[in-house]
């Protein structure tokens, strides 16, 4: 929580090295309170230099707690964090994990609402959720703070509580903590230094942090018993919140990373089994070399919907395809992999593109995860050289021919999935050996607006390049090298088609 100070300045972003130089004041001054600490032990005897010492305690408890969490802040959250691992807590004063300082709540109140209770009273300053209590065992008097009756929310007037009434107000299965507490401390001469959870008089729950000493008389006796109790309610609910914020963290990590797995496989079993270049064994006197490859998105780590795919047709045909749909991961990878093998299927089955565009936008629309697509779908007769395709949204063909490049007329086609009964034309092209077809997704040339054909200018302007190249592989490592360093918000699928002679 920002202080009150700066609450009308936004939120900066810290200048490079600003954390190391608050984790070299807080060390500095927890060294010069720790100073502090050990002058105030010269005489046990004065309640008020016990009151100092306790206090030193507490604020070295503190500054300890705020050089972990800015040590945190420094390398950032860790790969592989187990729940409820700790990071740099003292355990000399507490064993909780991620400890929050409060130290700013000296000037603000407590909103505490640890274990469910509801908010309580504003309690003002740090002091009043400190309190002070000691127990005489040879007069039986006990003497309590006015801050601890507030912790307690006991009534001035009920007076003090002795060590045998005191569990009465602890939570059951905590009760055994603090008898252990006091009996090492009477019995035993152990310092103080526990925890423990009460329920108020108007039924809040609070956490109490207990530390003290015995008081020894001439005989080396126990002749009384001291404690400092702080209330550390608001601490221990920032420790819950920053490990449960970090566990989930953890877990979604683990999510995506497994939904990352998960779609990179299902990828891979639905793609193409060819790596580098397909050649198509026609009878015609133009067979086809077909090579082309996926570049994931930049800008997010998981697999999104793109498709590509070269089949030999039983009548013998080729059957050319490019895809994309929206979305990422699991459902996108998922819906892909059901599309492109409805389209398969039709395409075996004889049905021309446009039709066969027209089923699939009819697939989505009806899918159980509703989703938008562009597709094209091509179909290449090598006797009669011809390409007849039809396409849903999608960007077109791009022909290269003698080392110039020009996109295709599209035929009528809107996006898969976006209305109802769609109209798919079909168009067809004369190809000659030599011609060189390039197929891709909207992801690898989307400019930075509706109307930047930027991408698609570098794209043509590649046509010496390819024209020149060996074979169709050569062309997509030319497309790549093009496109693949630079940065996309979505990822895409390109595929080279070479009419051979």
């Amino acid at each position: 929580m920002p202080s009150h100070l700066f609450a009308d300045r936004p939120a900066q972003p810290p200048e490079p090295g600003a954390v190391d130089a608050l984790i070299s004041q807080t060390r500095r001054l927890r060294g010069e309170v720790d100073a502090v600490r050990r002058d105030a032990v010269a005489n046990d005897d004065d309640p008020q230099q016990r009151w100092q010492r306790a206090l030193c305690d507490l604020a070295v408890h503190q500054l300890d707690d705020l050089g972990a969490q800015l040590g945190q802040l420094r390398v950032g959250v860790p790969e592989g964090v187990a729940p409820g691992s700790g990071f740099g807590t003292d355990t000399e004063h507490d064993t909780a994990p991620d400890a929050v300082p409060d130290a700013v709540l000296a000037s603000e109140a407590d909103p505490g609402t640890a274990y469910g209770e509801a908010a309580p009273a504003r309690t003002g300053s740090l002091l009043s959720r400190v309190g002070s209590a000691e127990w005489n065992l040879l007069t039986d008097e006990v003497s309590w703070s006015e801050e601890l009756f507030q912790i307690f929310g006991r009534p001035r007037e009920s007076g003090p509580m002795s060590l045998d009434e005191l569990p009465s107000m602890v939570f059951a299965e905590d009760q055994s903590v603090l008898q252990g507490l006091v009996t090492d401390c009477l019995i035993d001469g152990k310092p103080i230094d526990g925890e423990f959870r009460i329920v108020r008089t108007d039924g809040r729950v609070r956490t109490v942090h207990m530390t003290g000493e015995p008081v020894l008389d001439a005989d080396g006796c126990t002749a009384s018993m001291w404690a400092v109790l702080r209330d550390v309610s608001e601490l221990r609910r920032s420790q819950r919140a920053v490990r449960e914020s970090r566990d989930s963290l953890e877990r979604s990590r683990q999510i995506e990373r497994t939904e990352r797995r998960v779609a990179v496989e299902l990828q891979e079993a639905v793609l193409p089994p060819w790596r580098g270049s397909l050649r198509f064994a026609h009878d015609g006197p133009a067979p086809l070399d077909v090579a082309a490859h996926y570049l994931p998105a930049a800008s997010t780590g998981l697999i999104g919907g793109d498709w590509y795919d070269a089949l030999a047709l039983p009548d013998g045909d080729a059957l050319l395809t490019v895809g994309d749909l929206t979305g990422h991961g699991v459902a996108a990878t998922s819906s892909m992999a059901m599309l492109l093998g409805a389209l398969r299927g039709m395409a075996v089955a004889g049905i021309r593109p446009g039709a066969l565009m027209g089923h699939l936008n009819q697939l989505l629309e009806t899918s159980v995860q509703p989703a938008l697509g562009s597709a094209m779908c091509c179909r290449y007769d090598p006797v009669a050289q011809t390409l007849t395709w039809a396409q849903a949204g999608h960007p077109a063909p791009l022909l290269f021919r003698d080392g110039t490049g020009h996109a295709l007329r599209r035929p009528e086609g809107v996006l898969l999935g976006a209305t109802s009964g769609g109209r798919y034309g079909e168009t067809e092209t004369r190809l000659f050996p030599g011609d060189l077809l390039v197929l891709h997704t909207d992801g690898l040339t989307r400019g930075s607006g509706v109307h930047d054909d930027t991408g698609t200018r570098r794209l043509l302007a590649l046509g010496p390049r390819l024209t020149e190249a060996r074979d169709a592989q050569d062309c997509v490592r030319a497309v790549v090298e093009e496109f693949g360093e630079a940065p996309r918000e979505d990822d895409a699928c390109v595929m080279v088609v070479r009419v051979g002679s």
